[in-house]
Formats: C-alpha cells, structure tokens, sequence
C-alpha cells in the first residue's frame, strides 16, 4: 500500500516518539538511523516530560493504578461493569499508564533512565489491592497483562505474573476481569491486554509452551467474533470497537487488536489470518481523501498532557498504526 510523501512528512514533524516508528516501520531506515532517533524519547518530547513529572521515589502521581490523591467513592468513581466512570473519569496519571505510554513511546529499555525506573518501582512501588509489589502483579488480569507487557519490554522477570495469567483462561478462550466477581464469558478489553502482554513476555526472550497456548486461545477469541463481533448473532459487541482511540488505556478497538495481530504475525514469521479481513477492510475504509486517520475518541480522565490533537481531528498515532498494519496485510497476503 503506497503511503504519500505528505502523509510521510506529516508524520516526521512531529515528536521522537512517532518519528522512529515511521523510520523503521514505514520507511524501513536502517536499524542505526531508527535507533539513534529512538534514543532521543528519553531526553527530547513526550518521554522526557513524562521522566520529568516523576516522583522521587521512581513513581507518577504517587500511585501504582490510581495517584495517591485518588478518593474512593470521590468524582472520579467507577459504577460497575459495563458503566461509565462520573465526573471527569478514571485518572491516567499513575505509574502504569505512564509505563505503558512509555512503552509505546519507546523509551530504549537500556537506557539509564529505564533502568533507574525499574529499579525505583520496584523498591517503592505498591498496589492499591493489598500493597503488594509492584512487579510481583496484582489479582486483575486486565492490569496484570499490561503489566506484563510493560515489565517484559523494561527487562524485568514477569514469568510468576505469566504464570498466573495462563491459569486463569476462561472457557471460552480468554480472559476477564470480572472473573473473581462471577463472571463465566471472556471481555475484548481484558483478552487484549494478556494477549499483548504474553506476546511481549515471549518477544522479551520469554515464553512457554503454556503460554504460546494460552496467547492463541485468546487470538482464537478475537478471530472467530472477525475481531468486534458476537458469536452469537454475528452483531457488533460493541459499536465503539469500530471507533479509533488513543491513547488506548483498556479499551480494545479493532485498530489495537489488528496491530496485535501484525506482531504476532511478525514475531513467528506467518501469514495473517484470513479472519483479520473484515477488519481491515474496516480501517481501509476509514482512511481519508488525505491519506490520514481521524482519532474519534480518547478516554475521559486526567492526563498529564495530550499527544494528539483532539477527537475528529487527524491522528498521528492512529495514522501510523493503520498504515503500518495494512503495509504488512498487503505484503504478507501477497506473498
């Protein structure tokens, strides 16, 4: 698929952060080029604002999931399964939703800043469930399976976190948070984050044959609902799978689970499936007469800053996920 040398020039005048992903995905600069500027996350743009707002016991916001000024019930309060967050919404300023914009980042795990925050969560950090350590895990897979791709990407040992997450396999294929509260069937969002999260483990050097199985039964989830759609009537689960959103936090988009795909693809070296097609077809649609994507939507909530410009408006992040996800389905099916 042909990207035009605007949409090219677009996506470069913007932060490190996009730049070295567009050299080494789209571009495909040499390792010494894309890596030189990757190395500038940590001292240029948003990962250096990210590393200057943090505290200096290693954390963001004095918190492991929520920041230590969090008030439970308060204004920003959760009413249960399937229902919105009031007031403003969940807060992202927390230790692992900047880990996990790091990650995306790609804050160069060797770098000394990376190492310095390993070491730091890890000494001082605690969950709210418990006060349990840091990269030890917590008892929800949804934030377990971020943790895990966090934790393997940053070089920490998440194979008593893996090992957890593969016992908890629901029937059907995958996973969900709502499993300790009663709950028998599989949740996109949950299934998403530990399958991205086994995926990183493995790439980390990691992995099992448990947890190769585990990681394709919740692939199997996603590709037999064609990525948004129930099994049961062949409906949408959810019209806002359709929409794109970034940053993704935990929710699942057929963007995200399509770019999951496209490293699993890459990682063991395979076509894609043909199950992705519906989807793909889906985000071909979307792009506009430009050659761009919109962002239709971001979670409501506290951010440190924004990275994109605003709902309705064309996306960096999401232009470059949908262009490199379909240049690898045309170069993969046509070989």
């Amino acid at each position: 698929m042909g990207v035009e040398p605007a949409v090219v020039d677009w996506l470069l005048d913007s932060d490190p952060a996009i730049r070295w992903q567009v050299m080494r995905d789209l571009l495909r600069e040499p390792e010494a080029v894309w890596s030189a500027e990757r190395a500038r996350v940590a001292t240029e743009g948003w990962g250096a604002r990210l590393l200057a707002l943090q505290d200096e016991d290693g954390q963001w916001a004095g918190g492991a999931h929520f920041p230590a000024d969090f008030v439970w019930p308060g204004p920003e309060v959760f009413q249960g399964p399937g229902k919105p967050w009031l007031g403003e919404g969940q807060p992202w300023t927390s230790t692992s939703h900047v880990l996990t914009l790091l990650r995306e980042f790609g804050l160069d795990p060797a770098s000394a800043q990376a190492r310095r925050t390993v070491d730091l969560v890890g000494a001082h950090c605690r969950w709210e469930y418990d006060g349990l350590p840091y990269w030890g895990g917590e008892v929800e897979p949804c934030i377990n399976g971020a943790l895990v791709a966090n934790g393997s990407y940053f070089g920490v040992d998440m194979a008593p976190v893996v090992e957890r997450l593969v016992g908890e396999v629901l029937e059907d294929g995958g996973w969900n948070c709502e499993a300790e509260r009663g709950s028998v069937r599989s949740s996109f969002h949950t299934t998403i984050a530990v399958i991205e999260g086994l995926l990183g483990f493995e790439e980390a050097g990691g992995g099992s044959a448990a947890s190769r199985a585990a990681r394709r039964s919740g692939e199997a989830y996603l590709l037999t609902r064609h990525l948004f759609r129930r099994r049961s009537t062949g409906e949408p689960a959810d019209p806002q799978f359709l929409r794109f959103v970034h940053p993704d936090r935990f929710f699942y988009s057929v963007l995200r689970g399509l770019d999951h795909f496209r490293r699993a693809s890459v990682v063991a070296d395979t076509r894609p499936d043909p199950g992705l097609a519906e989807a793909i077809a889906h985000v071909r649609d979307r792009r506009r007469d430009d050659g761009r994507w919109d962002l239709d939507w971001t979670p409501a909530g506290r951010t440190w800053f924004d990275v994109d410009d605003g709902p309705g408006r064309p996306s960096r992040w999401i232009t470059l996920k949908a262009l490199r996800v379909l240049a690898w389905w045309d170069a993969r099916v046509g070989d």
